[in-house]
């Protein structure tokens, strides 16, 4: 089910991540795809510009994305 244009990527996930799952990034000409780490090829891929990419990155190191305090 992977993209097309993703196939055969280097497809990367942070060295953190446990086997219980993870999302993992692939860089290809000027697009980031992310996929399910668990489904691997047979996930769908969401597909961003690299701008869209820095933007979130920029956001989550913000701490934009945080949980709300309990």
């Amino acid at each position: 089910m992977t993209s097309v244009r993703f196939a055969g990527a280097a497809w990367r996930k942070s060295n953190v991540s446990g086997d219980t799952g993870c999302v993992e990034a692939a860089f290809v000409e000027d697009e980031v795809g992310v996929r399910d780490s668990k489904l691997s090829d047979d996930s769908p891929v969401l597909v961003f510009t690299r701008h869209e990419w820095a933007a979130f990155l920029h956001g989550v190191g913000n701490g934009e994305f945080g949980l709300p305090a309990a």
